[in-house]
């Protein structure tokens, strides 16, 4: 076995745990302490320099357990086994996936950094680039994914500030509309604003395909950042966040994380190291279902547009396509759809599904649709949201784990358009023209 290089799901069953550690429980226990007994004075002192940043761990020294707001069993397990997905050195966990994005903007930006950032963008990252960080100095410039490497270097050019530029961030694919980013591109931005003295951060937003679609690190990124509540997590009982990335940055990360103390609990973390056993199987499942709600999607009637990674066509999407066949494993389990009506028709088919459940997050198990124009996107200015696609008849569904022809049944009968107006419908038909 010690020749073997086994897949990352097989090791989720038992990596970083000894069952000799727990009195042979196959499982790792929930650590519920706050605290730990050091072995000796020696050991304390050694622990405390490495969990504050004084000094590098040493070969073969073990982190050692202090207490539970830095480092607590359930979580370096947790924070081992979540690292293999995208080959990481390190990973940090959250309680929040906020949690996780605004320690690594605060860790790596300070005022007068410039920080360049896709867009459309999850509402609450959004409202913390947008209205958060201005406010402490941080000057903040979006890009779309239309734009070109070379329109994007013109656009730091022309804000005379191109020395200033401290993180490209990247959400892809985008919240609600599926738009792709060229990670390879987003790199190669910041490295032409790299010097010696200041390496220019990419951090990724890998939530809506990570871990399992897409790898960051592996295109040059320097974090994956995950809400762990949504495919992680994946069964609507936890929230949680991540961040993967190299020793170096993610020993910052950490350094931060015990200082703001906004790290997991030893019940988030098992309940996520009970998650990342199915994780494989339930990604996969899904991502099947999507494929096949898709379809049909795009062949009823009264749907406009359907935004479902599968759908890029090598000639009119030739860029995001491009994209989507290098960067990505998979079309994934996320889409949204555009019915005709606006914010009525979309309310009418939200209040109408049965088996698919009208709430936000996504990811789990269960199947889950909202309106992004109202709800996870509500505080997004509307000229905004307009101009990025986001519109009052879209609907944003995460497909989940049911038997796909359940789901399009449910489908079916919320957009079966009202007796009332159908009847409205043919009546209007037959009312003859009026000259004018």
């Amino acid at each position: 076995m010690k020749d073997r290089q086994f897949h990352p799901e097989s090791l989720m069953m038992s990596h970083g745990y000894n069952p000799a550690w727990s009195e042979g429980a196959i499982k790792c226990p929930i650590f519920q302490t706050s605290t730990f007994v050091f072995p000796t004075a020696e050991e304390g002192k050694a622990h405390f320099e490495v969990a504050y940043g004084l000094r590098n761990r040493r070969e073969n020294e073990r982190e050692g357990l202090i207490y539970s707001r830095i480092n607590n069993p359930d979580l370096e397990i947790l924070e081992n086994r979540l690292a293999l997905w995208d080959k990481a050195d390190d990973c940090a966990v959250f309680e929040s996936g906020m949690g996780a994005i605004t320690t690594v903007l605060m860790e790596f930006l300070q005022p007068g950094d410039v920080l360049m950032y896709s867009t459309p963008l999850y509402g609450g990252t959004d409202h913390f680039i947008r209205h958060f960080l201005p406010k402490y100095g941080v000057e903040t410039i979006e890009f779309h994914p239309d734009h070109t490497e070379e329109d994007i270097v013109a656009m730091l050019h022309a804000t005379g500030h191109e020395n200033r530029l401290a993180m490209v961030f990247v959400e892809t694919p985008a919240n609600p509309t599926n738009a792709l980013y060229d990670l390879q591109m987003c790199r190669r931005v910041a490295d032409r604003f790299t010097t010696p003295e200041r390496r220019v951060w990419v951090a990724v937003d890998n939530t809506y395909m990570g871990p399992l679609w897409q790898h960051p690190l592996q295109w040059g990124a320097d974090f994956s950042m995950y809400s762990a509540t949504k495919y992680i997590g994946g069964h609507s009982d936890v929230i949680a966040g991540a961040v993967c990335g190299s020793r170096e940055v993610m020993k910052r990360v950490k350094t931060l994380r015990t200082f703001l103390g906004n790290m997991a609990g030893p019940w988030t973390g098992w309940l996520l190291l009970r998650s990342l056993e199915t994780l494989h199987v339930r990604m996969e499942r899904q991502a099947s279902n999507a494929a096949h709600v898709a379809e049909f999607l795009r062949n009823h009637p009264d749907v406009e547009n359907v935004h479902y990674l599968g759908f890029l066509d090598p000639v009119k999407d030739k860029q995001q396509y491009e994209i989507f066949k290098r960067q990505y494993t998979s079309a994934g389990a996320m889409l949204s759809f555009e019915v005709q009506g606006g914010e009525e028709a979309a309310f009418r088919v939200l209040n109408k599904l049965k088996l698919v459940k009208l709430a936000v997050s996504l990811g789990s198990t269960e199947s889950l649709a909202q309106h992004p124009d109202t709800m996870t996107h509500a505080g997004v200015a509307i000229e905004h949201k307009r101009a990025l696609g986001v519109t009052p008849g879209m609907i944003r569904l995460s497909v989940g784990v049911e038997h796909y022809d359940d789901l399009i049944w449910d489908l079916t009968q919320a957009l079966a358009m009202p007796e009332e107006a159908m009847v409205a419908g043919t009546a209007a038909a037959h009312v003859p023209m009026m000259s004018v």
